[in-house]
């Protein structure tokens, strides 16, 4: 439990807090920098790549995956967990759908496939909600130092992620340039959180458009090293129709494809438990029987609005939580605008294409910092709690899984039985599920 000097403490990380009423055109602006963080294009362009979709195709996946996340966002934020909370794809499905779509034989049956498996596996969670059976799970398995375990490793796995792909991995310059890239942006961010917090109120301005400043003075620093491109905007297309249901495409429903894709919403939900555990401790709002409940109810539609408009599941974003912490920015208002900006993109190429033109690492650079902030997070959880030897092993031996499930080689990943494939696939999944058990099965320390 929190005593008041903790929460005195905490709370004035929040310059406007989740219910709290900000105008239009300050929402817009400020539900914007949300979106250009999260990498949402990312998934459907690797699942086009994955399975061999044209350009065309490639294209109405990517629209109908930014409709999901953007109408997804709205139900989560608005109606369900009522938190501000951001769906976006997640990366957890894509060895699945990957597998599901070869075994149907490829082709638009194959997709069908993943759609129906999708479809069922999303009603099947929205049932989980309403019977209040996950709720049950969490009270019974995720005590606070579980809890803040799991936050912890939420950004310690997101970390690596960041620097290694997003910043040396980068393809859209050099890696002198990346890294350069990545600093400048970086550097923007600390300026204006800095500025932020020596003009205290009069400093707000700074704090919450830190993000989006950091990423358009990288964006201006690639441009100056010519490595920054456009001509992927240029070419798109001001408005295109997203994709109809039982026009475009259908559903098949393959009884190995929903057991498949089941497993997976389980994962999703283990996954995404860690994502509200975040946003949560962020905005010092203890999560209700009610949130979890209502949260696993819109986990749930946003994934069957995500097959009825064409897309893969999609799931409470982390990223949003650092952000949330770096700009003191909860309002639900700006998360009822990323959702609007989402279905915006999803019915313009250009504002799409737009976005997927920030350079990746000046998205890094930025990113980095923010799943530090999430990791922080997390320690902030913990530090509450008596640490003995049974709660040294629960936060340091998810930890070790979380890096070397980073760090495994894809090649012997893949090579091991496709069930043991998707547990590994996510080191926060097998680090949350190893916490889990190591607080239910070593003994703590006797009173005296």
């Amino acid at each position: 439990m929190k005593t008041q000097a903790d929460k005195q403490d905490h709370a004035p990380q929040l310059t406007i807090s989740p219910d709290q009423r900000l105008s239009f055109g300050k929402s817009a602006i400020l539900g914007l920098q949300h979106v250009i963080a999260m990498d949402v294009y990312v998934v459907p362009f690797l699942i086009a790549m994955l399975i061999g979709l044209s350009s065309g195709q490639s294209s109405a996946l990517i629209q109908s995956t930014f409709i999901a996340a953007g109408i997804g966002t709205i139900v989560q934020t608005y109606f369900c967990m009522k938190l501000p909370i951001a769906q976006g794809p997640s990366y957890v499905p894509l060895g699945a759908i990957v597998s599901i779509y070869a075994a149907s034989g490829g082709g638009q049956l194959g997709w069908d496939s993943v759609l129906g498996a999708s479809l069922i596996g999303s009603v099947l969670v929205i049932i989980l909600g309403y019977t209040g059976v996950f709720n049950k799970i969490v009270k019974s398995f995720i005590p606070q130092i579980v809890g803040g375990t799991i936050i912890f490793i939420v950004g310690l796995s997101l970390l690596p992620v960041a620097i290694r792909d997003n910043i040396y991995g980068a393809t859209d310059a050099t890696i002198n340039q990346n890294v350069l890239l990545a600093l400048i942006a970086g550097a923007a961010l600390l300026l204006f959180v800095i500025l932020g917090s020596v003009f205290r109120k009069k400093g707000t301005i700074f704090r919450t458009t830190s993000v989006m400043v950091a990423l358009v003075v990288g964006c201006i620093a690639a441009d100056a090293m010519g490595v920054l491109d456009f001509s992927a905007v240029r070419d798109a297309k001001w408005f295109s129709m997203p994709q109809i249901p039982f026009a475009d495409f259908g559903f098949s429903f393959n009884f190995s494809a929903i057991i498949t894709m089941v497993i997976i919403y389980f994962v999703l939900l283990a996954e995404t438990t860690g994502t509200w555990f975040a946003v949560s401790n962020v905005i010092d709002k203890p999560l209700t029987d009610k949130n979890l409940n209502q949260g696993v109810i819109g986990e749930g539609i946003s994934c069957l609005i995500a097959a009825l408009v064409g897309s893969t599941p999609v799931t409470g974003y982390s990223t949003n939580a650092g952000i949330i912490s770096i700009t003191g920015i909860a309002s639900r208002r700006v998360f009822l605008a990323v959702g609007g900006w989402f279905v915006l993109f999803g019915c313009s190429g250009k504002l799409a294409a737009l976005i997927s033109s920030i350079p990746t690492s000046v998205i890094g650079g930025v990113f980095a910092i923010v799943c530090s902030i999430i990791a922080i997070n997390g320690v902030q959880v913990i530090k509450n709690e008596r640490i003995g030897e049974k709660e040294m092993y629960i936060i340091a031996i998810p930890m070790i899984i979380t890096l070397a499930l980073v760090l495994i080689p894809k090649d012997y990943l893949y090579s091991l039985p496709t069930f043991v494939q998707y547990l590994l696939g996510s080191p926060i999944l097998a680090a949350s599920l190893a916490a889990i058990l190591l607080n239910k099965i070593l003994p703590g320390e006797k009173a005296s």
